[in-house]
């Protein structure tokens, strides 16, 4: 089988096995807030949001910036508690949600990334923490002053898993990576990847923590014109399987392109509904307070 059979069989596996999963699960809504409203100060930052994202959709998150997309992201992963409204994840209270290996999160490139002395597969496997009992290192190793630097926390991080690892997690840790489609690199150094396959390895990082929903901050930024093409085909392809996205993003062009669904914000929400029909709305030029046209195949 070649690496492109392989590549396509992993998902198609991965499509039937979250299929069962979302059927089991699909009374509860992924993410639901009701009323939220949250400010760093007196004034506020998000104000009455109140959505739900049912399991499978790909949803993005647009606005100009400081319109509080990326607060609102905290508040559905209950990393901030709101100060008025509920903010639930999977049916629970969010910032008391303790099954993290359901959700895997993608930021914005860091520098750090490009830093660390560890492969491709180290970094995956890393999506094995919850099942290990590593979810809750900083109570032990990081406490050492390993989390003032982040080399050597991974580095640590990832030879304490190596010897946990049963066959059957090494598996799993194989299937993300041919998810992805960095089976071929994975004894390759992080940080001689491109932009791009980085950030399919924190993908891949995700999914081997057999993640239902994908969260991810303008995860393209700084990424090549191709790679950003092939990351969202591989997004494309996550959710057809299965898996719910949840996107912010700057690129109006990809929005338009890929999500299903557009959720418009500036510190309210100013449209929420279908891509197609946020093309033809006028909540972009009222959210970011000036003239937008969507173009094929982008956004001016």
């Amino acid at each position: 089988m070649s690496a492109d059979d392989a590549d396509r069989a992993a998902v198609v596996e991965r499509a039937d096995r979250s299929a069962e999963a979302g059927a089991a699960g699909a009374a509860e809504p992924v993410i639901d807030l009701a009323g939220v409203t949250f400010g760093y100060t007196a004034t506020p930052v998000v104000e009455d949001v109140s959505l739900t994202v049912d399991s499978g959709e790909y949803v993005a998150v647009v606005g100009p910036n400081g319109s509080g997309k990326s607060t609102l992201m905290r508040l559905m992963l209950g990393l901030l508690g709101p100060d008025a409204g509920t903010a639930r994840l999977f049916g629970e209270d969010a910032a008391g949600f303790d099954d993290g290996e359901r959700i895997g999160y993608v930021a914005q490139q860091a520098s750090a990334a490009r830093d660390m002395p560890i492969t491709v597969r180290e970094v995956v496997k890393m999506g094995r923490f919850p099942y290990l009992g590593l979810d809750r290192l900083a109570d032990g190793a990081f406490a050492d002053g390993l989390s003032d630097d982040p080399v050597r926390t991974a580095r640590w991080a990832a030879n304490v898993v190596s010897g946990r690892l049963t066959a059957a997690d090494w598996a799993v840790v194989d299937d993300a990576l041919a998810t992805v489609g960095m089976g071929a690199f994975a004894d390759r150094r992080v940080g001689r990847l491109s932009g791009g396959q980085r950030q399919r390895v924190f993908i891949a990082r995700a999914l081997a923590g057999e993640a239902d929903l994908l969260v991810l901050d303008e995860p393209t930024v700084g990424v090549d014109a191709e790679s950003v093409d092939a990351f969202y085909d591989l997004l494309d392809a996550l959710n057809d399987a299965g898996i719910t996205v949840v996107l912010i993003e700057h690129d109006l062009g990809a929005v338009v392109e890929h999500a299903d669904r557009v959720v418009c914000l500036n510190r309210e929400v100013y449209f929420d509904g279908p891509t197609e029909e946020f093309v033809e709305s006028d909540a972009l030029a009222r959210a970011f307070g000036t003239e937008a046209r969507f173009l094929a195949g982008g956004a001016e």
